[in-house]
């Protein structure tokens, strides 16, 4: 198997066209393990998504709102409960096969899952974000106003091949008024929040994704590709 990384800078994509393409991808790496790792890094319109567990009473805006706000709803395979994806938000789906390295079953799943959370808090240190872990919860916190904020959620699904799908939704400039018609994950007694918004600054996606790329493919033990597509210059 190749250890080259392939990136695909996707832009703006309709949530069920990058499932569909997650899908293909899979099967593709399923059926040949050789070919090279993949991770699709892109933003969505506004979105909520039930993992399989996902329990709908977490969805707050009954569907005339939802339409009023322009927010698409599914209902999808990974897992995790209810969040929000949208504009200025970076969203991460790595097509990744996991050897025996990760181990089996529940614990392959958790140890990777773990290396997701490494790469956004490295990520984060370098624009001087102490990030930090909630025990008991996925994803990605930080101290906001003497609580725990989400600054990233994780939900991922790997097929009986090994092979990963969904991933990550890290805010950069989020618009976090659109948290309000979920409870996020399912926790109520905590907040979200963004880069922007903890920095006081807007951030810009060019800025986080270059270092992204570098922590995860050094997480990872890959090299890079040239990535393709644009880097969401003047957003």
């Amino acid at each position: 198997m190749t250890d080259q990384l392939e990136v695909e800078l996707l832009g703006r994509v309709d949530y069920q066209e990058a499932w569909e393409l997650q899908k293909e991808l899979v099967s593709a790496r399923s059926d040949n393990l050789a070919l090279p790792p993949k991770l699709l890094l892109l933003e969505h319109p506004h979105t909520y998504t039930l993992g399989r567990h996902g329990d709908e009473a977490n969805l707050l805006f009954d569907e005339q709102a939802r339409e009023e706000k322009g927010i698409e709803l599914y209902r999808v395979d990974r897992g995790g409960d209810i969040t929000y994806h949208g504009p200025g938000q970076l969203v991460g789906y790595p097509i990744l096969y996991l050897s025996e390295q990760y181990g089996r079953g529940i614990g392959r799943i958790r140890s990777y899952v773990s290396d997701l959370e490494k790469a956004i808090m490295r990520t984060l240190a370098a624009f001087d974000i102490e990030a930090t872990l909630f025990d008991g919860f996925r994803g990605v916190w930080v101290q906001e106003d003497g609580d725990l904020s989400k600054i990233a959620a994780i939900g991922v699904y790997v097929n009986r091949h090994g092979i990963t799908s969904h991933g990550f939704a890290l805010n950069i400039h989020t618009d976090l008024a659109y948290f309000d018609g979920i409870v996020p994950c399912g926790i109520d007694d905590h907040g979200v929040t963004s880069m922007s918004a903890f920095l006081r600054r807007h951030v810009a996606f060019e800025e986080v994704i270059p270092i992204f790329i570098g922590v995860f493919a050094d997480i990872f033990g890959l090299t890079i590709q040239k990535p393709q597509g644009t880097l969401y210059a003047h957003r």
